[in-house]
């Protein structure tokens, strides 16, 4: 009897399909990461605020605060799929109702992390607080569009 030969691409295809599917997220799930990830954004924001206005001494970790809201900023508006626009969400329905301007302001959001993110790789201190309230202002707009308002 002869051993069939299973080709490396089909094994290849085969596990991605099986892993595509095991690895689906639910949208509460979906919904619990966006609220961490948003959080952790908020945390870097005041944490690189803090450095950036004298208010506390850890220069030294300020690329590091600002790597991590590039990193968050990268992707922000597939954090809002289709179908996780229910539940305990500060994301207005305007997220998805007009989800091009959405995708704008995601757009700002990530190209104001990445110019503070330059200037602060440039060691170019006296920018620091102009490219930081750019982003904190682009954050600021979004929010004021396409979250909740606070009770």
């Amino acid at each position: 009897m002869k051993h069939a030969r299973i080709r490396p691409s089909i094994l290849l295809v085969s596990a991605c399909l099986i892993a595509g599917t095991a690895f689906a997220a639910e949208p509460e799930d979906i919904i619990k990461y966006r609220q961490d990830v948003m959080k952790s954004q908020g945390a870097h924001m005041a944490a690189a605020a803090a450095i950036i206005q004298g208010k506390v001494d850890y220069k030294g970790q300020l690329g590091d605060h600002v790597k991590a809201l590039q990193a968050t900023s990268k992707n922000v508006a597939s954090l809002f799929p289709k179908d996780s626009d229910f539940g305990d969400t500060k994301a207005s329905d305007a997220v998805w109702k007009n989800n091009t301007e959405f995708q704008k302001y995601a757009m700002d959001v990530r190209a104001k992390a990445d110019a503070l993110a330059k200037a602060v790789a440039a060691n170019d201190t006296r920018n620091y607080g102009a490219r930081l309230k750019e982003l904190s202002d682009s954050c600021k707009g979004c929010h004021k569009d396409f979250r909740k308002e606070e009770k």
